[in-house]
């Protein structure tokens, strides 16, 4: 039986039928398209997207054992650099990969005793010294020599691109990355991930531009960003009061706002769910990165739990606890009475069984299990993103903004997202201009994955609101990646035409009014637009187009068209002040105006007549692209 036989038959004994099929489908559309007609040749970057929290981890696992099966022998499983992280995985390949050799980072001496009897994975932290450390044992064995290398790259877009790129040198964990693939005449690079948006707009040249991407569907329960962040604001998320997020907290003091509120739910979640058996229940909270703050944070939740033991049969705690309970049942409509809820909180205080947990950058929590079982209030800041999974984390708690907000970096912290939460009892606290962020997130994210399920890699365009940016700036190379804003006139400095007389049959019926037409019709006309400078490419402007149709395939533009204009040459947007004031007040759609000029030979244009366009994106948003 073939080790990817073996693996879906472990998760169907747990019960897990769907999850078998699901990682199968997987293993079906990338093996014998890319595993099974391997060369042994080349080095092939590819990317597992799926969203964040939702199984990527079994997916890459059935792809390991059907390379396995089709004679790959190294796996290197690499994760971000975060002991608690690298310790879960190789916990959890332990458990479901039986078949292999698993070796932990200190664990060169059974890598050489193995001899490449059973396939090999490393779990390695994407940590400096690890990298080299193991880049010299791969080199020294001289197994690679022989076999080709397969690369499974967690949360890939995290420290493994050159943020040196700008600066024309290589950063040092890119450069152990590049030195480990080369110690083999043949890989398969495999980066898997949640957020894209960096390795998307990674050059080819760069060497970590992915050749193919693969994103596979969550399952039915998976809860994400289109349940949590939707145009509509859900009954999951509660709105805190200021507005001004980043004035919730100062260096000496803490951001209290509707942090009493969210522990009387956390309380509340909490009683109904262990009544009914449950056996965890987590509250998450999110203050500023500063670990000093994080010790507040954890120091204040004690000082409100006390304050409530203390004052339990009190009108107005009993008022409080009413009116988060009623919340709480206009979601669940089997929630436990109130009394019985109350009984049960008042159990859980006088026994001292909300544990506090920090987890941070100084290892005050280092052990999955402090939070896999009991009540549990967590504070943190970086750790609490990119793969530590919190199980039942019912509450959620947001203290800011980002002054410079990243899409991939918030994401990646959105840890209420997965599979074993209860949707009803699920409450998100945050700022508004934070939510505002999250649901213009996950509306890039879903045009990103329509697109990347239709085009190539690098076809895909990506777009955010003005002030947020898809990724760190350091990791993008300026002379690759283009952006658009919305509001701007874009026009070709020298531009020609494919065919004239195609225009002109498109434009044929427009006369001098503004007209609203599928943006079909902006991308007909483009295609038949070139431009003799480098200055502008009609391909960019088509593909955001084509994002915008992916995403509603009935959206709209304003199109203006004008005639027998008589304009120079290379003299700018070459719009009239009035067209130019007429496009500028239309701010909610995509504007194309043509201009067809005479052409006459004292303008430059050498006695031909041509068509000029000049598009205008809608907003403000930010369009990115390579």
């Amino acid at each position: 039986m073939s080790l990817l036989d073996n693996y879906l038959n472990r998760i169907r004994a747990r019960g897990n039928g769907a999850l078998a099929d699901a990682v199968k489908a997987t293993s079906d559309k990338i093996s014998p398209s890319y595993i099974i007609p391997f060369s042994f040749k080349d080095h092939v970057i590819s990317m597992l997207l799926g969203n964040v929290q939702s199984g990527k981890t079994s997916h890459m696992f059935a792809l390991m054992c059907s390379a396995a099966d089709e004679g790959f022998s190294i796996f290197l499983l690499l994760t971000t650099d975060y002991t608690l992280l690298q310790q879960q995985t190789l916990f959890r390949v332990r458990k479901d990969l039986p078949d292999f050799c698993v070796c932990d980072e200190t664990d060169e001496t059974i890598f050489i005793a193995n001899d490449m009897k059973k396939p090999v994975v490393i779990v390695l932290k994407k940590n400096t010294d690890i990298l080299k450390k193991w880049k010299n044992n791969l080199s020294s064995s001289h197994f690679c020599e022989g076999n080709a290398l397969f690369i499974i790259d967690d949360e890939a877009d995290a420290a493994s691109l050159n943020t040196l790129v700008n600066k024309s040198q290589q950063s040092t964990i890119n450069k152990w990355l590049t030195e480990i693939k080369n110690t083999a005449a043949s890989s398969i690079y495999l980066q898997v991930t949640g957020t894209p948006q960096a390795l998307l707009l990674q050059s080819h040249i760069s060497g970590w531009h992915p050749y193919f991407v693969h994103y596979f569907m969550p399952g039915e329960s998976y809860i994400g960003g289109n349940t949590l962040f939707p145009q509509d604001l859900p009954p999951y998320v509660i709105l805190t009061d200021n507005e001004e997020a980043n004035e919730l907290m100062k260096d000496d003091e803490l951001a209290e706002n509707g942090l009493l509120t969210a522990l009387l739910y956390h309380l509340v979640s909490s009683a109904d769910i262990f009544i009914n058996g449950g056996s965890v229940s987590n509250f998450l909270i999110h203050p500023s990165m500063a670990t000093a703050q994080h010790s507040k944070f954890s120091d204040k939740v004690a000082s409100y739990l006390n304050e409530i033991a203390g004052s339990f049969d009190d009108d107005e705690v009993a008022s409080n606890f009413k009116s988060v309970y009623d919340d709480l049942a206009s979601t669940k409509n089997n929630i436990r009475s109130f009394d019985e809820i109350m009984t049960k909180i008042s159990e859980i205080l006088e026994n001292d069984a909300v544990n506090m947990i920090i987890l941070n950058s100084k290892g005050l929590a280092t052990e999955s299990s402090e939070y896999e079982s009991g009540i549990n209030v967590i504070v943190g800041g970086n750790s609490l993103g990119r793969g530590v999974t919190f199980p039942m984390l019912q509450t959620t708690y947001y203290c800011r903004v980002s002054k410079s907000p990243q899409a991939d970096t918030l994401w990646q912290h959105a840890r209420m997202f997965g599979y074993d939460r209860e949707l009803s009892l699920i409450r998100i606290f945050m700022p508004p201009l934070l939510n505002k962020l999250f649901v213009d997130i996950n509306a890039a994210n879903n045009s990103i994955i329509s697109q990347i399920e239709r085009k190539k890699p690098e076809d895909v365009n990506i777009h955010y609101p003005q002030g947020l940016r898809p990724t760190r700036k350091n990791v993008l190379d300026n002379k690759i990646v283009l952006t658009f804003t919305g509001g701007i006139d874009y026009f070709p400095f020298l531009p020609n035409n494919k065919s004239i007389e195609a225009i002109d049959d498109l434009l044929a019926r427009f006369g001098e009014e503004t007209y609203s037409v599928n943006l079909n019709i902006f991308i007909y006309v483009l295609e038949n637009i070139i431009s003799e400078a480098d200055d502008w490419k009609p391909d960019n402007f088509i593909g955001i187009l084509q994002t915008m149709l992916s995403a509603k395939p009935g959206a709209q533009g304003k199109l203006i068209v004008r005639r027998g204009r008589d304009i120079g040459r290379g003299t700018g947007t070459l719009l009239s002040p009035n067209d130019r004031a007429l496009g500028k007040a239309i701010t909610d759609f995509p504007v194309l105006t043509m201009y067809k000029v005479k052409g006459t030979e004292d303008k430059g244009w050498n006695g031909k007549q041509i068509w000029i366009p000049n598009i205008k994106l809608p907003g403000t948003d930010v369009y990115y692209g390579i």
